[in-house]
């Protein structure tokens, strides 16, 4: 292999990681930026799990489903793996996440449906890097494979209200940190307006506290608050007015940091499926709430169990149920669900129970339920592989996959989500 250092390849399919694969002899060979049908001269750079590392040196010909990237960042910026993929093969790759992860685990007779699509410029949050480097501030995402981060002048994923906030902060910035200084923004739209958590490894001082509220004031965000390392809670450093979110009606508070699906059509398709599967429901435990953004639209025919481990999710579950007059419709528990998962005998006084883990999957939640009797269950999921895991379990507990409907929350990113009801027989 070392002595071959350059190959002549054909891009065969996508990986799992938007990259092409191509076959040589008995090894696979993944190549970014290429499609199926591109035919590429590439030098080899190292070994990659069973296969090799590959970098195009020259395209001798490019295969039919190529289209020219939406932003100018592309190939550079970490953020988007698929911006080149036209609509057929993207939306077959990302569907093909979903069933090749379920066949790996024996589900491979499993009805998976077409892909559903969230629209561009909808994403309402992001964790912009950011450096402080000798006279100015550099903020965006980190580049592929890289803690280089690639200063964003674009980004046709965000909404454009946070896209437009970028270089306002990277002059905040440049005033606000030390030469080398490095933090993470994490920028929310709510229903209110722009939140801004900052993380960073030290707490900030009084002069940064004053810049802070001074930039909030000057250009309208709702919440600033500083998140140093170490800390268990985020110290507020101003609040202009509530940081809240809708959920059916509902205006519910959103903890700095607190967990908030990308965009609202990916939460609006995600409540409907639930409130739709769940609708002959009388009393729903919904698991990994988060804040409440399914258990608000389940309360309009059931009553909800909502379980978290944030306990500041669960409290601004608990406010915003008591102003809606909701409190006895809509419960919390603060709990967390994989060192306590909801037991077999506690499932019983519940007809659907609905869960929505982070991407480690539910294992030990999935075993419970896999002993219960309850009749209905609801799993979404951000990443295909421990949600087919979890599926396996549900399936060997005597459950029965209805349907399975990916997502595409994640818009040209290698990330899929998916929504799947399971019945016993």
């Amino acid at each position: 292999m070392a002595e071959q250092t350059f190959l002549e390849l054909t891009i065969e399919e996508l990986g799992a990681a938007g990259d092409g694969v191509a076959r040589h002899g008995n090894a696979r060979y993944f190549i970014a930026d290429c499609l199926p049908g591109d035919r590429v001269r590439v030098r080899i750079t190292g070994r990659r799990g069973d296969g090799f590392a590959a970098q195009v040196v020259e395209r001798i010909a490019e295969g039919p489903h190529r289209k020219s990237p939406a932003c100018r960042h592309f190939n550079d910026c970490g953020g988007c793996a698929a911006q080149h993929f036209d609509d057929q093969i993207y939306d077959s790759w990302k569907r093909r996440r979903v069933i090749d992860a379920l066949a790996r685990r024996g589900l491979d007779g499993v009805d998976v449906a077409p892909l559903m699509r969230t629209p561009a410029g909808a994403r309402r949050r992001a964790t912009f890097h950011v450096l402080r480097r000798t006279r100015d501030a550099v903020i965006g995402f980190q580049a592929r494979a890289s803690h280089r981060i690639v200063g964003l002048g674009e980004c046709p994923v965000l909404e454009p209200s946070l896209v437009a906030l970028v270089d306002p902060l990277g002059e905040m910035f440049a005033r606000l940190l030390k030469p080398n200084g490095r933090v993470e923004a994490l920028v929310t739209l709510a229903g209110s307006g722009i939140d801004l958590l900052i993380r960073a490894p030290k707490p900030p001082d009084l002069d940064q506290c004053q810049r802070l509220i001074e930039f909030a004031d000057h250009h309208d965000l709702a919440r600033i608050a500083w998140c140093a390392k170490g800390d268990d809670q985020p110290e507020l450093i101003v609040l202009r007015r509530p940081v809240q979110v809708d959920f059916a009606g509902v205006a519910v508070d959103l903890p700095p940091g607190g967990f908030l699906q990308p965009s609202r059509a990916g939460e609006a398709l995600l409540a409907g499926m639930v409130t739709s599967a769940t609708a002959d429901a009388k009393h729903v435990a919904d698991l990994y709430a988060g804040c409440g953004a399914l258990s608000f639209p389940m309360a309009g025919h059931a009553r909800v169990h909502a379980v978290e481990s944030v306990a500041a999710m669960t409290a601004a579950i608990d406010r915003a149920a008591g102003r809606a007059g909701l409190a006895g419709r809509i419960t919390s528990e603060t709990r967390d669900l994989d060192r306590r998962p909801l037991l077999a005998k506690e499932c019983a006084r519940f007809d659907a129970v609905v869960f929505d883990p982070p991407r480690a999957g539910a294992k030990h939640q999935a075993e419970a339920l896999a002993r219960s009797d309850v009749p209905l269950v609801v799993a979404l999921s951000c990443n295909p592989v421990s949600f087919a895991r979890d599926a396996r379990i549900l399936v060997d507990g005597g459950y029965a996959m209805e349907s399975v409907q990916p997502i595409d929350q994640f818009l040209w990113s290698a990330h899929v989500e998916v929504a799947a009801v399971f019945r016993r027989g």
